[in-house]
């Protein structure tokens, strides 16, 4: 038995670095990085095979698990940055596709540097990636034709200028916000000093949006601070829009959702800004304008 056991360890052991490749290239990222690059060099090397990882997401890792203030700490940030540099680092130009969290302008630097063929980036939740990695990232990364920067707030309207200038074929963009009316499931887990750091400079944004992405398909601004002079600034830029998130756009009034649904003649999914207003925050001095939607919408779905 003994040797039985010997013989077939050394059969796996041996195998070509193409059949191992093969075999790993069946695995998760998980499976390959906590067990497989454990058994033996050989294994450890077919791990790092640049093939393996022309997509490195990390996004259904952190949407199966429920967000911890872990995930908000120096110390977890810079594990992020770590995994994120070793796979570039492996990868190089290979890599077409990136979804993390909690990264930092540091490891962002070298996707600049090493990713000239990536084409999905994203990087929700990150506080603190700045505009000055999205400089880097539009110079060394002209194929990118998805960027998601929901929950980003360190990167501002000046980014999405650039961003629009540098990828002609940006096709998919998301710059969710977090939910500012009712921060309470925030609460507790996201450092409230990032949670009152909310960008408000919507029109802004939505103006760098309208001027520079003509070619958008799919745009999300969930709770992004915008007026009706930022959406008409986007519905007169971005006449290929097929689907526009607003939920929770506070300062549109449906006139301003009427005018979308008409002036993009190619949409086809429309997330309207309905929410639903706490109590305590209804009944608050600083919202009283608030009272007026529901006769603004005409629904039922502000059921205070």
């Amino acid at each position: 038995m003994e040797n039985e056991t010997k013989t077939s360890n050394s059969e796996w052991a041996e195998l070509t670095h193409e059949c191992l490749t093969d075999i790993l290239s069946r695995l998760s990222l998980e499976e390959r990085w906590k067990g497989c690059i454990f058994v033996c060099k050989s294994w450890f090397h077919a791990c790092k095979d640049p093939s393996l990882y022309s997509v490195f997401d990390l996004e259904t890792q952190f949407k199966s698990g429920t967000e911890s203030t872990l995930w908000w700490s120096p110390e977890f940030e810079r594990k992020i940055d770590s995994m994120l540099q070793s796979v570039v680092n492996w990868s190089g130009d290979y890599i077409k596709e990136i979804r993390v969290r909690h990264c930092s302008d540091l490891s962002l630097a070298l996707v600049a540097e090493r990713c000239p063929n990536l084409q999905v980036l994203s990087i929700m939740s990150c506080p603190n990636v700045t505009d000055a990695s999205m400089a880097k990232i539009s110079s060394g990364c002209p194929m990118l034709s998805e960027l998601d920067i929901s929950f980003c707030y360190e990167i501002s309207y000046e980014s999405l200028e650039l961003i629009g200038k540098s990828f002609p074929k940006l096709k998919i963009l998301k710059r969710n916000l977090m939910n500012w009316l009712d921060p309470s499931q925030h609460v507790g887990i996201v450092p409230n000093e990032y949670l009152n750091a909310c960008p408000q400079d919507g029109d802004r944004e939505a103006f760098a949006i309208g001027k520079f992405m003509p070619q958008l398909q799919h745009l999300e601004l969930r709770f992004l601070k915008l007026t009706s002079r930022g959406i008409f600034s986007i519905f007169q830029g971005c006449p290929e829009l097929e689907y526009l998130d607003l939920f929770g756009c506070a300062n549109l009034t449906s006139r301003d959702v009427e005018n979308v649904s008409a002036k993009l003649k190619e949409l086809k999914r429309l997330v309207k800004p309905n929410f639903y207003i706490p109590r305590s925050v209804f009944h608050t001095e600083r919202y009283g304008h608030w009272r007026l939607y529901d006769e603004r919408f005409q629904t039922n779905v502000f059921q205070i």
